[in-house]
Order: C-alpha cells, then structure tokens, then sequence
C-alpha cells in the first residue's frame, strides 16, 4: 500500500509538473515571429510618420530623439530613465518618471538600445516581441506583443 501511495505521490508530481512547463509551443518559430512583428513596426513607423528610424544588425528598431554625451553606457550599466511604454495600439502599459535599471536585468530590447544614446540622451525602441517578453503574456502585454518605448537617458554608471 505505501508504494501504491509512493507511486501515485509521484505520477501526480510528474502531471502537475508538466502541466505547469512553460512552452512556446509546436508551432512558436521566433524567425517567422520576427518577420510578423517587423512588418508591423515598419507598417507603425510610415501610418505614424515617424523618420529616422534605424535598424540595427540584431533586429531592433530605434529612432535616436537626442543623441546625449559622447559617452555611453555598456550592456550591463546601472542607468537611470525616465520612460513610457505603449504597445502598437497606442495603449500605455507602464512608465516611470524617474526609474533605475541594471541593463543585464531587463528586456533584451533595453539591453540593446540604450547603449546607443548617451547620458541626457532620448531614444524611442520598437522593440519586437522576441527581444521583449516573447510568447508569454506579462502583466498587460499580451503574448508576442511589439513593445514600444521612449526612453530619456538621465545618467548612468557603467559596470
């Protein structure tokens, strides 16, 4: 009866930790996600009439409002910024005044593009989704979401 008990213990363990496995999917392909969320950002650049956006080697779409000092923080710099995030919609999911970030711990999409302006530098990020928060949903932004930022450089001290 105990290795009945056992057993069972450990079948049900093995389905609740299967249920509970975080998955992209059969189907996820963040190559073809890409293609879908650059389309979109480009579609959202021209109906906004947003000009000078550049596109870097990895993906990211930016647009550099003020370039700031010549100086500029590296990919794992401890930045203060102030910011607003919208998806394509135009609806704000977050923002702060005033915020403190190491850029190792955020999205890939900050960890990216922030280096490129210097300290009271602005920059506006078109971020697709898989240098966000991918296939998963994260508070208010829905899975495989665009993210777009404005993002003011205010200081930072690299690492």
């Amino acid at each position: 009866m105990k290795k009945l008990f056992v057993l069972g213990a450990g079948v049900l363990l093995f389905a609740f930790a299967a249920c509970n496995k975080k998955d992209n999917g059969p189907d996820y392909d963040p190559n073809a996600q890409y293609d879908i969320d650059s389309a979109k950002i480009v579609a959202y650049i021209q109906a906004n009439n947003i000009q000078n956006v550049q596109h870097d080697s990895r993906g990211l779409f930016y647009q550099i409002v003020k370039p700031g000092g010549e100086q500029k923080p590296n990919g794992v710099a401890s930045v203060k910024v102030g910011y607003t995030g919208t998806l394509l919609d135009k609806s704000k999911f977050d923002g702060k005044d005033t915020a403190y970030f190491d850029l190792n711990k955020v999205i890939t999409g900050w960890t990216v593009g922030i280096p490129k302006i210097g300290k009271d530098g602005e920059i506006n990020l078109f971020v697709p989704s898989i240098y966000g928060y991918g296939p998963y949903a994260n508070g208010p932004i829905p899975p495989n979401s665009v993210l777009v930022f404005n993002v003011k450089l205010y200081d930072f001290v690299n690492k």
